[in-house]
């Protein structure tokens, strides 16, 4: 059988195929991909003729990079928060005096579907130049209906640049028109937002916080989302604890995010369900917090995916291998946990398991990276060296997307 596309002779492969050890390790391999599939994985001598072929020669090759947090939908500027922040004001205390989020929220309410989807598309080419083939990319900065859909009309109007996941997070803050009143908004999300935007998302999320959601609120939303169909996942135990890591674990969320006050007990919970830990180094060092139970989270087995939190304010980092450098060195992962965090365990997270790793069952999404100069093509490199790598060649779906 003829193929597509050929990947001829690549150096170094990493499947992340959960069937094998470690993350999956080829050296001299080649692959071939065939009407939006992968068809050949083994030695060159034994490779199909394809249509393009492409030498592998030098380069690493890894599945397709899943970027499982992002809210790349937003317009505005928190330039001036970063400032205050630097001048000792905490981001609970911002957001609590009307910024921070909110901020946001006002000039995302004023952008119109085409200029949102504008920034976006461009943010998420920055995200595509880095390999990554799959974003998930919240609502949450419009906190009214008409606008929470006008940000997931725009996140879908982006797919023509990576594989888009939606999810929404009306459950973000509450507005100033409401003036505080929890009880009112969350019905506004459950009644008016939830059936306006349910067709336009895969996940339902919320921030259940100090200064955000209670606990009790934070159900009454995902068991909302639940019976119109999404998937559940949840900002937790970032600023104070509550209670909602393991709650939505027990809901049957595929993810619970953040998670720096996360107590050993919840852990086995999580554990327990399947429910996989997203990590966000990049607002851990923005906000100056303390990292998340690692070592217990990998004691007990939990699936621990990275994300870069792509937002305006609390992580503007547009680049995943600056998180994976910085999940190494502020929150203590091994080199392979990183790469399996923006991979395998960041598809898993989303609820698709299909994404982030290569072999039968998987997408066909491949990212071919250059070392750093002087390095051998290991991928210890690419998270050693905090370089803002970038693909040179991308695969998705089986079809070349950039390289040649």
């Amino acid at each position: 059988m003829s193929a597509d596309l050929l990947i001829d002779g690549l150096s170094t492969l990493y499947t992340c195929d959960p069937s094998a050890p470690g993350l999956g390790e080829h050296r001299q391999v080649s692959l071939a991909f065939a009407e939006g599939e992968l068809i050949y994985l083994g030695p060159p001598a034994h490779a199909p003729d394809a249509e393009t072929v492409i030498d592998g020669e030098g380069l690493i090759g890894l599945p397709g990079l899943v970027e499982p947090h992002s809210h790349a939908i937003w317009a505005g500027s928190r330039a001036d928060e970063f400032r205050r922040r630097l001048a000792g004001a905490s981001y609970s205390e911002i957001l609590e005096a009307g910024g921070g989020i909110l901020s946001t929220v006002a000039a995302t309410r004023r952008a119109s579907r085409q200029d949102l989807a504008e920034n976006g598309r461009a943010r998420l080419v920055g995200l595509r130049a880095h390999g990554v083939c799959t974003v998930e990319i919240k609502s949450g900065y419009g906190l009214d209906p008409a606008t929470e859909a006008r940000m997931l009309e725009a996140a879908w109007d982006c797919g023509d640049t990576v594989r888009v996941v939606p999810t929404f997070l009306g459950a973000h803050a509450v507005p100033p028109e409401l003036k505080g009143d929890r009880a009112a908004y969350v019905r506004q999300v459950i009644d008016e937002q939830l059936p306006r935007v349910r067709h336009l998302a895969e996940n339902i999320d919320v921030y259940c916080d100090r200064g955000a959601f209670s606990l009790d609120e934070a159900l009454e939303i995902l068991s909302a989302g639940k019976v119109a169909g999404l998937k559940l996942r949840a900002h937790a135990e970032q600023v104070a604890y509550t209670g909602i890591a393991a709650a939505a674990a027990r809901l049957g969320a595929t993810s619970v995010d953040h998670l720096e006050r996360l107590p050993d007990a919840d852990i086995a919970v999580l554990a327990q369900y399947g429910t996989v830990a997203v990590l966000l180094p990049g607002a851990q060092l923005y906000l100056r917090d303390i990292p998340p139970p690692v070592g217990a989270l990998r004691e007990a087995g939990v699936p621990m995916a990275l994300g870069t939190d792509l937002n305006p304010g609390s992580s503007p980092v547009h680049d995943p291998w600056t998180i994976a450098a910085l999940a190494c060195i502020l929150q203590g992962l091994t080199v392979e946990e990183a790469v399996l965090g923006l991979t395998r365990n960041a598809g898993l997270a989303l609820g698709r398991p299909e994404l982030g790793w290569l072999g039968k069952g998987s997408v066909a999404d491949l990212a071919l990276f250059r070392p750093p100069a002087g390095e051998p093509p290991d991928v210890a490199g690419l998270v050693q060296q905090m370089a803002g790598h970038r693909a040179v060649v991308l695969v998705r779906d089986g079809e070349l997307v950039f390289g040649a």
